[in-house]
């Protein structure tokens, strides 16, 4: 069995990677010879992102192909940047703009509470279903770490005093959305 990630974001595919821990053989979109399909993710969700980007890979009856979605919806601005998270500052998906712009938006505003939720979408075979991952906690008003990606210098998980830049990837992988999201999919295919 193979999990083919829809992906080529090298940062997705370290995490995952971690997640997995050895148990399945992973490979990128372009690894299982899919490099020339870019989705376009123009839904409006992030479980219709998720779909859109497994929706022209095809595998073997054993292999899983997964794709995933993920958003930071902070309560003061009406869940924004939600499912437009990835180009919340423009299209091309800097994120050090991004976080920027959220700390722009959020200055002089007390209730920074947010929550991360990244939706997987699996197929196998005929079958496609999604699963989910949910983190709550806060932006801070600075940056704070090296590690990790996106907004993850700018984001405390409930029950933390780090951001996720803070963290050592284990510790990270533990709490994370992407992390709940992956068990959630290890679970559903009885790889717990």
């Amino acid at each position: 069995m193979k999990i083919i990630l829809s992906t080529d974001n090298a940062h997705k595919l370290k995490e995952i990677a971690e997640l997995l821990d050895g148990k399945v053989e992973l490979l990128s979109k372009t690894e299982a010879g899919y490099g020339d399909i870019h989705p376009v993710e123009d839904g409006d969700t992030l479980e219709a992102n998720a779909l859109i980007k497994i929706k022209d890979i095809q595998s073997g009856a054993e292999d899983f192909i997964i794709g995933d979605d993920t958003g930071l919806f902070v309560r003061a601005l009406n869940g924004e940047p939600g499912v437009y998270s990835a180009r919340y500052a423009g299209a091309e998906g800097n994120d050090e703009k991004n976080r920027t712009k959220l700390l722009k938006a959020l200055e002089g505003i007390e209730d920074r509470s947010a929550y991360f939720k990244t939706v997987i979408a699996v197929k196998h075979g005929n079958e496609t279903y999604t699963v989910e991952g949910i983190c709550s906690g806060r932006i801070t008003e600075e940056e704070r770490g090296d590690a990790g990606f996106g907004y993850d210098p700018i984001f405390v998980p409930n029950g933390e005093e780090k951001t996720f830049a803070e963290m050592t990837d284990d510790e990270k992988n533990k709490i994370s959305h992407r992390g709940r999201a992956l068990q959630a999919f290890i679970k559903s295919i009885n790889l717990a």
